[in-house]
């Protein structure tokens, strides 16, 4: 396979003109936590009926009506916690904006807001309830209540990003980010395994504005992942990111070059 060659974009560097999104498809993430959630809601409206003896086919006298029960919220607790794992990664592909502070908490949160939703009312109604044995009582509102904390936990998000933190981190015309012709993304890393496995041979050099020109208008997720390690280190060395990255760019370069590419750019 012919070497690639580096083509620096034509006109002028500028930083990125809209909002940073990473590669990936955020609509289709939130609308896979929104149906996951109103799964997980449903299978809560399931247990309250069946406490209620809204049910034909089960009554809280059957000698299975605890199992039947504890089966209902934990499935409302899984699809919980599917929906909010799916959330979280729509929140960190395109992330809400710092300057309305209500708008990023709850977009941050809405995960641990349905599982108090989806529990909470539940929890209630069982402590509420003189005529339920009370062992099925018990065990269920046990039940109840650590997968309330199990689900609460999975969908907090330990460690939110904001639009700012990738306007921070990427924003700037100073940083070199490379695409090719095909596809939709960029790349800050030049060996990115995505970037060499592509057909075409040329790759272009420029800002992300530059990129953005071209129509990539995301970056690249295993990208993404090396560039976290990227700040963190950035940060233990007390330098900006984008002076970390240009280091490791630098390293990078050093370590793969050769004699023979040398000759081959001088030619």
């Amino acid at each position: 396979m012919a070497e690639k060659k580096i083509i620096r974009a034509e006109g002028e560097r500028k930083a990125a003109q809209g909002k940073i999104q990473l590669e990936g498809n955020p609509v289709g993430l939130r609308i896979g936590a929104i149906i996951c959630w109103i799964i997980g809601l449903a299978f809560e409206v399931v247990g309250i009926f069946m406490i209620a003896n809204r049910f034909d086919f089960i009554s809280t006298e059957d000698p299975n009506f605890t199992i039947w029960l504890c089966g209902a919220l934990v499935l409302d607790m899984i699809f919980v916690i599917i929906g909010s794992v799916l959330w979280k990664k729509a929140n960190h592909i395109c992330p809400a904006s710092k300057k309305n502070a209500f708008t990023f908490w709850l977009w941050n949160n809405m995960g641990v807001i349905v599982a108090c939703i989806a529990f909470i009312p539940i929890i209630i109604y069982l402590l509420t309830q003189k005529d339920l044995d009370s062992k099925t009582k018990t065990i269920a509102t046990i039940v109840a209540g650590v997968a309330f904390a199990i689900a609460g936990v999975s969908s907090y998000d330990f460690n939110p990003v904001s639009q700012e933190d990738l306007q921070e981190m990427y924003g700037g015309a100073d940083i070199d980010v490379y695409w090719v012709a095909t596809g939709s993304v960029y790349h800050t890393h030049q060996d990115c395994n995505h970037l060499n496995a592509s057909t075409q041979e040329d790759m272009v050099v420029g800002s992300i504005g530059q990129a953005e020109d071209a129509g990539k208008d995301r970056l690249c997720k295993t990208c993404e992942r090396k560039d976290e390690k990227i700040k963190a280190e950035a940060e233990a060395n007390g330098v900006s990111f984008s002076e970390q990255l240009k280091k490791e760019a630098g390293v990078a370069a050093e370590a793969t070059e050769t004699p023979e590419s040398t000759e081959t750019s001088e030619e």
